[in-house]
């Protein structure tokens, strides 16, 4: 039985771990850059980030995780596709949207593609300041 209670307490801890490294993005409140950046902050914090987005917005999270890819920040690990039922209130009826959700892990080089970039940043504001 206790075997059972530690299996429940440790499956509710990966749902509360998996809720604090998610972005939900979308297409008309902020720049695609923002996602990037906020990206690469959550998977030094958390080793990954889930990238989820309904609808339009889905054309934004490809795009997010593809930069950070070919950029050598990030290792795909998962997609998953579905559809929701979204209350519309105009219509008062549920309307079906697509939803993804990208899952990136940390690659190999992130650390040190990462100190790279700050490294960069400090020497520009260095410039800027003589």
């Amino acid at each position: 039985m206790e075997e059972i209670t530690d299996g429940v307490n440790n499956m509710n801890l990966a749902v509360d771990a998996q809720k604090k490294n998610r972005i939900q993005v979308s297409n008309t409140k902020k720049p695609l850059f923002f996602y990037v950046n906020l990206a690469k902050r959550y998977m030094q914090q958390y080793n990954d980030v889930e990238l989820s987005a309904l609808g339009m917005a889905i054309s934004t999270v490809v795009t997010v995780a593809e930069i950070l890819k070919k950029n050598g920040f990030a290792i795909e690990k998962k997609i998953m596709t579905t559809t929701v039922d979204i209350k519309d209130d105009s219509r008062g009826r549920p309307v079906q949207k697509a939803k993804i959700e990208i899952t990136l892990v940390k690659s190999e080089k992130f650390d040190e593609l990462m100190a790279a970039a700050n490294e960069e940043k400090e020497a520009a504001e260095a410039q800027v300041q003589r």
